[in-house]
């Protein structure tokens, strides 16, 4: 893909002037890391705080009397009973029971809601919703006017409160309060993140990111605020056992498969992929953790193996640097999935020793 045909986000010059190393990603020019590098971005999110633009991510709102009632067909999870200002996480299914996406909605009434869905799936789900929308209900897609800024770490909200008051940070995880004043625009804060910390995700208008990331430097510059780039994003949400759709979920593996049972409600009435995935239950292949006790550092798309038998393939795979082990996931043979028990993954040519774990390697406090 020629240079030109990247789309930047609001915040480019930003990146730049924070010496930003850019890279395609998505469809967009994106930093990967800055001058501080990967493992110091890596450990300021798990000790200080870090700060990432992710306003490449997709905004789609879904309005009209019959909005919860399209959410509830097409995504997995049960968005019934939700409080205004509550945010679910749902995997999106295929009629085969494979993920289309994995998103969040927010609500923010009755009869509306906001979904955010992966930068690299943005179009891929608009048509998908706009495709099997019925009643009276419309699929817009808003993600050309926000701008999307996440503050992640331990120090997060000490920083946040020096630019809000306490009442514009929603005390629950997970929910989100709408119009707080933050740098001379209005934001909607919410208590999410894909760091495995505590934090938020602020969600502004596009052109005023700039202004907010700015001012959230500043505030941050006592408590070891640093920007981070996509590298960083990957090792943290690798670490915190958090699933990457393209990886640990796509088009062909089911959200049981990839251990998102929880996010799964089989007795809702219906939704798209039910049928199939009560089929497909229990699953013949799972995600599961593996811890390297060999030397090596597993990547993806590698061969598992016990003994002589393949029994799946690598989904991701890192060197972690908070918990300074060289981790991956994987997806393998249900009937061989035994944690606790040894396996050998496939570099290259070399056989890596590991051990099958639970996939969170990673849990804050």
């Amino acid at each position: 893909m020629a240079d030109e045909m990247l789309k930047r986000t609001s915040l480019y010059d930003t990146h730049i002037k924070y010496g930003g190393k850019m890279v395609p990603f998505a469809g967009w020019e994106m930093p990967v890391q800055y001058p501080a590098g990967v493992i110091a971005e890596h450990m300021a999110v798990r000790t200080a705080c870090g700060m990432f633009d992710v306003s490449h991510m997709g905004e789609i709102v879904c309005k009209g009397p019959d909005a919860l009632a399209n959410l509830n067909m097409l995504l997995t999870n049960d968005y019934s009973g939700m409080k205004d200002g509550q945010a679910r996480y749902s995997p999106m299914c295929n009629e085969e029971g494979g993920v289309v996406d994995d998103l969040i909605a927010y609500k923010k009434s009755d009869d509306e809601f906001l979904l955010v869905v992966n930068a690299a799936n943005k179009d891929k789900d608009f048509n998908w919703m706009k495709a099997h929308a019925f009643g009276d209900a419309e699929f817009t897609d808003i993600s050309d006017t926000i701008g999307q800024i996440a503050l992640q770490g331990p120090k997060a909200f000490d920083i946040l409160k020096k630019l809000i008051p306490a009442e514009g940070i929603p005390e629950e995880y997970y929910a989100a309060k709408y119009d707080v004043e933050i740098a001379g625009t209005k934001a909607m804060i919410s208590t999410t993140g894909y760091t495995g910390e505590e934090g938020v995700e602020i969600y502004m208008p596009w052109a005023d990111a700039p202004a907010v990331w700015e001012a959230l430097m500043e505030a941050g510059k006592d408590e070891g605020l640093i920007p981070c780039g996509l590298g960083a994003r990957d090792t943290l949400r690798l670490e915190a056992g958090m699933p990457l759709y393209g990886h640990e979920m796509d088009d062909t593996i089911t959200p049981k498969e990839a251990l998102l049972s929880i996010f799964v409600k089989m007795d809702k009435p219906d939704f798209i992929g039910k049928a199939a995935i009560e089929a497909k239950t229990p699953p013949t292949r799972k995600k599961v953790g593996l811890e390297v006790v060999g030397r090596g550092i597993i990547r993806e798309h590698m061969d598992v193996y016990k003994g002589d038998k393949k029994i799946g393939v690598t989904t991701s795979g890192t060197m972690c640097p908070f918990i300074k082990k060289a981790v991956a996931c994987a997806l393998i043979d249900a009937d061989e999935r035994v944690l606790g028990e040894e396996v050998e993954v496939d570099v290259r040519g070399r056989r890596v020793k590991a051990v099958m774990v639970k996939s969170t390697f990673y849990q804050r406090g």
